[in-house]
């Protein structure tokens, strides 16, 4: 979701760069494309008066989402659920599994892994295939024939041809979006053109590093993005790991700092979230950093983005995770690595750290300066980069785009050495 100009857009599949008249998009490789919902998204921004001609491109060589894959997705996730039904209670009322290592996995239900797991079974449909029809039409049969011996009679309302007969009236239409992503990022590299990436999920969504099976289908970070691009690991200037305040998830898999209480109703209301694809309720909780360190780890960011900090305007006490314990090993120090296991997680319990709010010392919202923050805001930024040791070059203070708190780099070493309050050695 992002506010510009006063106006609200929502993205999905195309690129939010399109409210910059001047930046031209691109859909990558590493992409899965649902056309119907591309040339619809198209039709909703211009409808808000967002001019997008000639802006938005993309690669020939992502993957096709089709219908099929909408429906196999569906299909896939109620049958996750039987699977973790533990038990039936007299009154016929069902018993879902709750952990981290059983259930759907709480997907979209875009097709996203079922397109993806085409791509990888090289049974896949590439977008470059659309126009060519005989090998566009004799692939998407193929698959609807496997899909119908794979899940029989629950396939009986999709209909192939019908689907091939949509594809015919998409051809002309989406040719002119379609380009050889390889040459035109190359030249851009070679001329230096400035490159923003942007993906739509988080590290712990990733296939290979996230909380696996409850992640999405594709790799989320650096690495996807220098693959899915072509991009050389040589230009890459930045590295902005962004982040909210606090923590929130969508869908099913193991959340630790997850607030079931008033805390994260609060912090749900207050920072509206809701998926922006599902519409469905976020979970909320506190900021954890063994799973931001984690995430740091792998995408080795050059500066952190904290968004939302006037969301924590609402309370008394603000709480941040800096280590899990293990009750089944009271003796084992406590974990700052995140684990690979989630059977581990999953009864892993949490360290806080909890933090002085700031209510009737002021507000956050619409700050634009560090020394625009109460101090109690200012010692909770510094503590995340004590523990990371990794500099808040940007707060997000609010819904607007000039709701932001840019920090510079020689600011920053005097606020650390006038506010470093910490001992990093310390958990707590």
């Amino acid at each position: 979701t992002i506010v510009a100009n006063g106006q609200t857009y929502d993205f999905h599949i195309l690129p939010s760069g399109l409210v910059n008249p001047k930046c031209l998009n691109l859909i990558g490789t590493g992409c899965v494309v649902h056309i119907p919902s591309f040339f619809k998204e198209l039709e909703d921004l211009h409808k808000k008066g967002l001019d997008t001609k000639g802006r938005i491109l993309l690669s020939g060589r992502a993957h096709v989402v089709f219908d099929l894959h909408l429906l196999i997705d569906g299909l896939q996730e109620g049958e996750l659920t039987e699977a973790a039904k533990k038990e039936q209670s007299s009154d016929g009322q069902v018993v879902v599994a709750k952990n981290s290592t059983g259930g759907a996995i709480g997907t979209t239900k875009k097709g996203i892994g079922p397109a993806y797991s085409a791509k990888h079974a090289r049974s896949g449909v590439r977008i470059h295939q659309i126009f060519n029809k005989e090998e566009l039409d004799k692939r998407l049969r193929v698959l609807a024939r496997g899909a119908q011996r794979r899940y029989g009679s629950a396939m009986k309302d999709y209909d192939v041809e019908a689907e091939i007969a949509r594809f015919d009236t998409y051809r002309e239409q989406l040719r002119p979006f379609v380009v050889d992503a390889v040459p035109l990022m190359a030249t851009a590299q070679t001329n230096d053109k400035e490159i923003l990436v942007e993906g739509a999920n988080a590290l712990m969504l990733d296939i290979d590093y996230g909380t696996y099976p409850f992640v999405t289908s594709s790799s989320t970070g650096t690495g996807g993005a220098i693959g899915g691009l072509a991009l050389s690991p040589f230009k890459i200037k930045h590295i902005i790991g962004v982040v909210k305040a606090y923590t929130t998830r969508v869908g099913g898999g193991p959340f630790p700092s997850e607030a079931l209480n008033d805390d994260g109703d609060t912090l749900q209301s207050k920072g509206h979230e809701y998926g922006v694809t599902t519409g469905r309720r976020r979970r909320c909780g506190w900021l954890d950093l063994v799973a931001l360190r984690h995430s740091h780890a792998i995408n080795h960011y050059t500066t952190l983005n904290l968004t939302k900090l006037d969301i924590l305007d609402h309370f008394d006490t603000i709480r941040v995770a800096v280590a899990y314990t293990d009750p089944s090993d009271p003796s084992a120090a406590p974990m700052t690595d995140f684990p690979e296991d989630l059977s581990v997680l999953d009864r892993c319990e949490v360290v806080y750290k909890d933090f002085p709010g700031w209510t009737g010392k002021g507000s956050v919202a619409g700050a634009k300066r560090w020394l625009d923050l109460p101090e109690e805001a200012q010692d909770y930024v510094c503590f995340i980069e004590d523990k990371l040791d990794l500099w808040v070059g940007y707060i997000g203070t609010g819904v607007g785009r000039e709701d932001m708190i840019v920090r510079d780099r020689g600011d920053h070493e005097f606020e650390r050495i006038r506010d470093r309050r910490f001992d990093s050695t310390q958990i707590g």
